[in-house]
């Protein structure tokens, strides 16, 4: 669209609202209800994990100070909070180990963002469990979409997806919930475009900024669509105008797609296609811990290692491998969860890459830091990122044996989900890193389980502690 050219009859933007306000819940398939089901237990089971971490109290005494109480429940957090604050805790909780649900295409995360905005707008209007569901279900088709209209553009302009495509997946997400019109939900979009934000540079060293990204998206969609609901008017052509959100956070050098924002909605789900991590860590390194689990079961020994290169994508390069020397010697925990070369050398010593590999204790570990500074990297233009992510490893041992290991998929995504027991299994360790046992573990699952069905969300209230 240039500068001087007539604004569409129909925006982008309008055309997803008019469909998300007549989405009823029978409309839903059988497969993408399921994966929203599983986005459910995935996030509760990390929101409790995380509640006693250290950045997650920090947001809670943030949180305190601006005043306490409110109808709406941070998971695993005795006090009440107002419904923009459950939203910023929750989402920061659920997605502050980069250990939530991821999409293939683009990464972005769905769960941390839509699933704490609905929540909270359904506990504090009382709104239905199925009304949840259309909300999370709208929210999760609309972040999909957008982050396939320009795959890369928004890394390369700085911007983290999450965050700026989350803001205006919650304000669809909340908008659903809690049916607003079409018109409404448009001005919701419209002013989300304004809420948006989330730099990249917690990459530098490994800060904590990323972590309150999901959150931070879930009030700001919340806000946004209360906003819409009183008559406040937003842009139609926040998505595709000329200062609109792909001006603004993507890279002018990454051609724009609007077509899917609009084609095939409700026939072509893309809600159905959500993975989930078996590693706690970043999206793109997850198929190289297969690589590097690979190589452990053919009994190479860690200490019999000389070097590893591994093949990767150009996309992946500068935040996974860049700069090299803080990947190779993470400054902190977290940064250690977008370093491709420890990620590898932890899973080879300690054969996993859970929440336990992220630790004080081994980002000084000399076995594991030897190791990470023996892996380098080798840009393959063949490699198909961002539609599809692989991992790639050539290990050369001191001796001259050489082992070539490939992943060529991610793991828990499309290509090879999760079975329901790994999901399981995976909820049930991060409630016990959590602190819960297994009663009051099965009453959450159990909650989740029928969430969608509950004629109300005051069940979440028993699960404050």
């Amino acid at each position: 669209m240039s500068e001087n050219s007539a604004l569409p009859d129909i925006s982008a933007s309008q055309h997803f609202c008019q469909w998300a306000a007549g989405l009823e819940t029978a409309a839903i398939p059988d497969a993408v209800r399921a994966a929203i089901n599983a986005a459910a237990l995935d996030y509760a089971g990390l929101c409790v994990a995380a509640r006693d971490l250290d950045y997650v109290g920090a947001m809670i005494r943030a949180q305190a100070a601006l005043g306490g109480g409110g109808n709406c429940t941070a998971l695993g957090h005795a006090t009440g909070i107002d419904a923009a604050g459950a939203a910023l805790v929750n989402g920061t909780a659920a997605h502050g180990e980069d250990y939530d649900d991821t999409f293939e295409g683009t990464p972005v995360h769905t769960g941390a963002v839509i699933l704490p905005a609905v929540l909270a707008a359904g506990e504090q209007f009382g709104t239905t469990g199925a009304d949840v569901l259309r909300g999370a279900v709208v929210g999760t088709e609309f972040m999909c979409r957008m982050a396939l209209v320009a795959p890369t553009g928004v890394h390369k302009a700085g911007f983290h997806p999450t965050a700026v495509i989350g803001a205006l997946g919650a304000a669809a997400a909340v908008g659903a919930t809690l049916r607003l019109s079409a018109s409404q939900m448009a001005d919701a979009l419209g002013i989300a475009g304004s809420f948006s934000s989330g730099l990249i540079e917690y990459l530098a060293e490994g800060t904590w900024t990323k972590r309150l990204h999901a959150g931070w998206a879930a009030q700001a969609g919340l806000r946004a669509a209360l906003l819409g609901r009183e008559g406040f008017l937003g842009p139609r052509t926040v998505i595709e105008g000329q200062h609109g959100f792909f001006h603004g956070f993507s890279a002018a050098s990454i051609p724009n797609d609007f077509s899917h924002m609009t084609d095939g909605l409700g026939l072509q789900w893309h809600a159905a296609n959500i993975a989930f991590k078996p590693y706690a860590c970043g999206t793109m390194i997850q198929p190289f811990i297969d690589c590097a689990i690979q190589l452990a079961n053919l009994d190479v020994a860690p200490g019999n290692i000389d070097t590893i290169e591994c093949k990767v994508g150009d996309g992946t390069v500068h935040r996974l491998w860049e700069p090299l020397s803080e990947k190779r010697n993470p400054s902190t925990p977290y940064s250690a969860k977008f370093s491709v070369p420890f990620c590898i050398a932890v899973a080879l010593v300690d054969g996993t890459a859970g929440l336990g590999q992220f630790t004080e204790e081994k980002i000084s570990d000399e076995a594991i830091l030897s190791l990470a500074n023996s892996v380098s990297y080798q840009i393959d233009p063949e490699n198909d990122y961002p539609a599809n992510y692989s991992g790639h490893i050539r290990a050369t041992l001191k001796d001259g044996t050489m082992h070539v290991v490939e992943q060529p998929h991610l793991r828990g995504g499309g290509h090879e989900p999760l079975s329901v027991a790994e999901l399981n299994a995976k909820f049930h360790a991060n409630l016990g890193f959590g602190g819960w046992g297994e009663d009051r573990a099965a009453a959450l699952q159990i909650w989740c389980e029928g969430l969608f069905d509950a004629a109300d969300l005051s069940g979440l209230k028993g699960f404050r502690q």
